[in-house]
């Protein structure tokens, strides 16, 4: 695939680790736009498919969907079924449309996209990097204790059950294990650097894995 100038950085985390924190702080040090929930505005809007399917294919995976499927998976292939087709609207191509959003993003901005298995579909493009952000127990407990008005018994139950849910969905779509730091450039551990390390640890890299772009942001 052609080297463009332009980075896009993925970020897959564990619930309560900070990671979409961290991405919103390195997209904003950066002038990036960052990503998340807005790709299923984005997909509904190229794919003309209401957005609230798309949010509720991630409801029906959460009471699950999923586990029944434990030994199934549908990898991404990158191809999209057509509107004519009575499998338009089916789990699998609405996932399929987030792709495509999401190659869209990375073949024309910088940009940062949390979750939403980017780091798979974007496995074959060198302008990006994938970053897993992960906590001890009790740093991810503390934190979505902070959030949330829940026992801690329930917290940790919710922590695990999403979780294993986000597995799940990575297992589902790419076949692979969603722990597995094989999968990701770059592991991060924010329960022992803490936020904003994460996010110098994230440009230091990038000024290496990238070196010979056009970087100016870096500098910032």
């Amino acid at each position: 695939m052609e080297k463009r100038n332009n980075i896009v950085i993925t970020i897959a985390r564990q619930y309560g680790s900070g990671g979409k924190t961290i991405g919103r702080m390195l997209a904003k040090e950066l002038g990036f736009n960052c990503y998340s929930r807005e790709i299923l505005r984005l997909a509904s809007e190229d794919s003309g498919i209401n957005e609230q399917l798309f949010g509720k294919v991630d409801e029906k995976m959460k009471l699950g969907l999923l586990q029944k499927l434990a030994n199934v998976t549908s990898i991404y292939n990158g191809k999209l079924i057509p509107p004519e087709s009575d499998d338009f609207v089916t789990n699998d191509n609405l996932f399929n449309y987030q792709a495509k959003v999401i190659k869209h993003l990375a073949e024309t901005e910088n940009c940062v996209i949390v979750g939403r298995c980017a780091d798979f579909v974007l496995r074959n493009y060198e302008n990006c990097l994938s970053i897993f952000v992960h906590g001890s127990k009790e740093f991810c407990l503390a934190r979505a204790m902070e959030r949330n008005s829940m026992t801690t018994k329930e917290m940790q139950r919710f922590i695990d059950k999403t979780d294993k849910f986000r597995g799940d969905y990575y297992k589902y779509h790419t076949g692979h294990n969603w722990y597995d730091a094989r999968n990701y450039d770059l592991c991060l551990d924010s329960s022992e650097l803490g936020f904003e390390r994460c996010v110098e640890a994230i440009k230091a890299h990038m000024a290496v894995r990238f070196e010979g772009y056009d970087m100016p942001y870096l500098n910032k």
